[in-house]
């Protein structure tokens, strides 16, 4: 039998406090008194605004990943590539472990760097 931990008996802010064991060795008479405080209607009543810990969080809850910035930022394009170049490419970019759009950007800059050097 799995020993459960016991938590603290300290409330913080509005949580209540949990359990002693988990609700599936529950009784059903322990259930229902573990659970009674969501039997209430419009529970959202008594809530506050969040603090500014808890919008914090919210705020980096709701953010995107996103891809890294490079320079001035990305900028998707669509282009048409002959398809045994693109396989080349494809094959160059897994032996050498990058992304195929790395491999792209690499190339371009290669190419302009020399036109400019030219110029």
């Amino acid at each position: 039998m799995k020993k459960t931990k016991k938590l603290p008996e300290k409330v913080i802010g509005s949580q209540k406090k949990q359990p002693s064991k988990p609700y599936w060795e529950m009784t059903t008479a322990e259930l229902r008194e573990a659970t009674k405080e969501f039997d209430q209607d419009f529970i959202s009543d008594t809530f506050g605004p969040p603090t500014a810990e808890q919008r914090a969080q919210d705020l980096r809850a709701r953010q995107k990943r996103g891809r890294p910035r490079n320079g001035a930022g990305s900028k998707t394009i669509s282009v048409t590539v002959e398809a045994r170049l693109l396989a080349k490419t494809d094959r160059l970019a897994k032996k050498l472990h990058l992304p195929r759009a790395v491999l792209i950007a690499r190339g371009l800059q290669a190419v302009v760097g020399e036109e400019l050097a030219i110029r």
